[in-house]
């Protein structure tokens, strides 16, 4: 049993763990009391987690177990504004950001979050606009570091080259759809950004170029990796994988990637989703993984992943290099 590494994001006054804990999942959506499950996980030495404001009441549930543990102080509260609205209509204002920072403070009991980001973009608000809004709550000590869930590299290299110019707090971290699955389609609609597959190498390489932190959401492909659907399965992957896992991951290619995790995990005596996980660990770009999971012992399962060796041959391998 290995221990959870911690590095440090910009803004980010608390070392931080290398995996998030995601809470877009029961019973933390429907707002009920997760906290032996917290605890467990928080007792594995993640001390970083995943919520957003349209994450259902996930944060109040988050937010009742970190106050009555007394843990603000020691862990980092990830949280996500101006999401899209139920009619599809976009919210990146500071109006919206404002509404949801207020609504989202009050159910995770806190008067600040450690980072905040904008859940989605809307091309049409120029980005030195969000700059000017992000930085009013960074100094007014509401928010640490910030930046964008399913923002495009280019934008937010078009944000902090306004955030340099005049000399404010620029975008630290990034939260795209990283993992060895390439998210084929759009799995949500609505403006989901991957730099996975070979289509995304020049994303991946600004990523690496800038020393940018890339907190990776579905970086198990949803469920491709769990291990609970074999590579020869595909043709009852819908019985596993949920109908959004499939619109993104379940192709062909996907399930070779699959089949190359299940080799090298019984050449190494460990499981397919720790292949996968090691995997991403091995990249340049310096990653986060989100992970949701209901087994403190599966979060430590992830957690040893970050200790296997893979080769540079291995890693081109699974990806189909």
């Amino acid at each position: 049993m290995h221990a959870m590494k911690y590095t440090t994001i910009p803004y980010v006054e608390k070392q931080v763990s290398r995996i998030f804990y995601g809470t877009a999942m029961m019973p933390f959506l429907a707002g009920e009391d997760g906290s032996e499950l917290l605890d467990a996980i928080y007792k594995t030495g993640v001390n970083a987690f995943d919520t957003a404001r349209g994450y259902m009441d996930a944060e109040a549930s988050l937010g009742k177990w970190v106050e009555e543990r007394g843990l603000r102080e020691k862990v980092v509260i990830l949280s996500k504004c101006a999401h899209p609205d139920q009619e599809g209509n976009k919210r990146v204002s500071e109006k919206c950001i404002r509404e949801d920072f207020a609504v989202s403070s009050t159910k995770l009991r806190t008067d600040y979050i450690d980072i905040y980001l904008l859940h989605r973009d809307d091309p049409d608000v120029p980005a030195g606009q969000v700059v000017e809004i992000m930085n009013a709550l960074h100094a007014e000590g509401k928010i640490g570091a910030f930046g964008g869930s399913n923002w495009s590299y280019e934008r937010i290299e078009e944000a902090n080259e306004y955030a340099y110019k005049h000399d404010m707090v620029p975008f630290s971290v990034s939260s795209p759809n990283f993992g060895l699955a390439d998210q084929i389609e759009d799995p949500w609609g609505g403006g989901c950004v991957t730099i996975s597959g070979p289509s995304n190498e020049a994303a991946r390489n600004w990523y690496i170029h800038n020393h940018m932190p890339v907190i990776a959401y579905s970086s198990l492909g949803r469920g491709l990796f769990s291990g609970r659907l074999k590579s020869q399965e595909a043709d009852r992957a819908a019985e596993v994988l949920d109908p959004v896992a499939m619109k993104g991951y379940g192709y062909p290619e996907n399930f070779e990637r699959l089949r190359r995790c299940e080799e090298l995990a019984q050449e190494k005596n460990c499981t397919v989703s720790q292949i996968a996980m090691s995997w991403l660990f091995h990249q340049e770009v310096n990653t986060f993984a989100v992970v949701s999971t209901s087994s403190a012992a599966r979060m430590q399962q992830n957690i040893d992943a970050m200790y296997i060796e893979l080769s540079q041959k291995e890693l081109l391998y699974l990806d189909l290099r």
